[in-house]
C-alpha cells in the first residue's frame, strides 16, 4: 500500500511474560484491537516499546511478527534511536530488508549534537534507505531541538517526509506549515496536545494511551478531521486525566497498567523498570478505573467522511 504519515500511529508497547520473554500472544491481541479501532499504522521500538532494553534479535522478532499479523492492512514502522551514525544506518538498512514500510528517527542518543552534526546524522541515515522517515523532535526528553533551519536543510532528503512534533509548543505546527506548506507531514507526539495540534492543521497523532484506549483515540482524530470539533472535544475532555499519564517518566508502567485494565495488555516491564506498587499504583489505578467507568459514547466515528 502507498505509505503516508497521516492518521493515528500507536507507539505500541512491548508485552512481556512473567519470565521476561516477549509475549507475542498479548502483542497480537493488542495489535488486532488497534486495527479494529481504525488506527492507520503502528510504530515499533519507541520509548513505549521499551526499545532501549530490547535485543536486536527481539526487535527483529517483533518486526516480523507485526508484519505477519498486520498482513498488509496497516503499515508497520520502526523507531531508530542510536548513538552512533553507523549504527543508525545499519538499523535503517536492516529494517528495510525486513520489510517495514517506514522509519521514525531520533537525533543521536546520549551525545547532544549541534546543528551541523544533527543535520549530518539525519542525512546519512536518509541516504542509506529508500524508506520514508519521520524525524522525532523531542527536546524535552532527548535534549536536541530540531529547528526550522535544520528542516530547511533536510528538504533535500526526499524521503524525510514528516516530523513527530513533541516540543510541547503547539505553535510549531503553524510555524512548520507556514514555512514548508505540505513538504512535511506533522504528527503530534504529546497525547495531551494532540487535539490542539490537529485543529491547528497537524496531519496525525503518534499516540500513547491508544495502547489502552484505541477507539477513543481514533475517534478524536476522525472527529477533528471531519470538522466535528465539538464531538472531538467531548471525548478529549473525558480523556484528559488519562492522557496526562503519557507525560510522566513512568509512562511505560502507567500505560501498560491501563492496557491491563482494558483487557488488551500486560503489566510486565523489563528491568530496570519495575511494575508499579503501593500508593503510586493505587493512585494510577484510580485514574484509570474512573476513566473506564465513564467512557463516552463514540458514535459512528469509523464511517466519518473527511
Amino acid at each position: 500500500m502507498p505509505f503516508t504519515w497521516k492518521g493515528v500511529f500507536p507507539a505500541i508497547t512491548t508485552p512481556f511474560t512473567s519470565d521476561d520473554r516477549l509475549d507475542l500472544t498479548m502483542f497480537e491481541k493488542n495489535l488486532h484491537a488497534q486495527i479494529n479501532a481504525g488506527i492507520d499504522g503502528v510504530i515499533l521500538g519507541g520509548t513505549l516499546g521499551e526499545s532501549s532494553v530490547l535485543t536486536k534479535e527481539e526487535k527483529n522478532v517483533l518486526v516480523n511478527f507485526a508484519l505477519e499479523k498486520a498482513a498488509g492492512r496497516i503499515p508497520v514502522a520502526l523507531n531508530i534511536a542510536e548513538g552512533a551514525t553507523r549504527e543508525a544506518v545499519a538499523e535503517a538498512e536492516s529494517a528495510e530488508k525486513l520489510g517495514v514500510q517506514a522509519l521514525m528517527l531520533l537525533p543521536p542518543m546520549r551525545y547532544r549534537s549541534d546543528h551541523r552534526e544533527t543535520v549530518s546524522f539525519f542525512k546519512e541515515v536518509a541516504k542509506s534507505t529508500g524508506l520514508p522517515i519521520m524525524i522525532y523532535n523531542n527536546p524535552i526528553d532527548y535534549k536536541t531541538l530540531v529547528t526550522l533551519e535544520m528542516f530547511d536543510e533536510l528538504q533535500e532528503c526526499k524521503n524525510i517526509t514528516a516530523v513527530k512534533e513533541s516540543t510541547r509548543d503547539v505553535g510549531n505546527v503553524t510555524k512548520m506549515l507556514n514555512r514548508f506548506g505540505e513538504r512535511y507531514h506533522i504528527l503530534c507526539g504529546v497525547d495531551t496536545l494532540a487535539l490542539d495540534c490537529l485543529l491547528m492543521g497537524a496531519h496525525g497523532w503518534v499516540a500513547g494511551l491508544v495502547d489502552a484506549f484505541p477507539a477513543e483515540t481514533v475517534a478524536i482524530y476522525r472527529y477533528a478531521k471531519a470538522g466535528q470539533a465539538e464531538n472531538a472535544l467531548k471525548i478529549h475532555r473525558w480523556f484528559l486525566p488519562l492522557l496526562e499519564l503519557d507525560l510522566h517518566p513512568k509512562l511505560v508502567q502507567y500505560i501498560k497498567l491501563a492496557s491491563v485494565k482494558t483487557g488488551i495488555g500486560s503489566e510486565y516491564v523489563r528491568a530496570p523498570r519495575l511494575a508499579l506498587a503501593g500508593k503510586e499504583r493505587e493512585t494510577i489505578l484510580k485514574i484509570i478505573e474512573d476513566g473506564i467507568k465513564s467512557r463516552p459514547d463514540l458514535g459512528d466515528y469509523l464511517n466519518l467522511n473527511f
